[in-house]
């Protein structure tokens, strides 16, 4: 039995590192930013841009697998947990909920239309479209 939960923690894992993630923005937008504020502007909690503009937060769709993997490393929140949030902010008025986008291809057409947009990808999904902001 531990051989079993051993295997399947291992196989677990692997799947979790093997694909990195990355922020990106608009390649006239800002050119880097911290994880804590990433952490800020995906869970609603900052508006702005370090260069003042108002950020455009743009989401892979509810259940993707993307989206669930950015965010345990960057929130640390479930979906549910993370619908829970925004559904409060909406509705206290306090946030705009994310624009949601099916996959990588459609994240960085939204990405790259804005310059303050800011979402993220698999690394090996960037294009010169858009920029790098950040690797998790």
């Amino acid at each position: 039995m531990k051989k079993i939960i051993l295997l399947i923690s291992t196989l677990i894992f692997s799947l979790n590192v093997s694909a990195a993630i990355v922020v990106i923005g608009n390649q006239a937008g800002i050119n880097d930013i911290s994880q804590k504020n990433v952490k800020k502007l995906f869970m609603g909690k900052k508006s702005k841009l370090a260069n003042g503009d108002k950020a455009k937060i743009i989401e892979l769709v509810d259940g993707a697998a993307g989206r669930i993997a950015f965010h345990e490393i960057v929130t640390g929140r479930s979906e549910a947990q993370l619908q829970s949030a925004w559904a409060r902010l909406v509705f206290t008025g306090k946030a705009e909920a994310p624009i949601q986008v099916a996959d990588d291809a459609a994240m960085i057409k939204a990405v790259s239309a804005s310059s303050n947009a800011i979402g993220y990808i698999e690394e090996s999904s960037v294009t010169a479209d858009i920029k790098v902001l950040l690797k998790l």
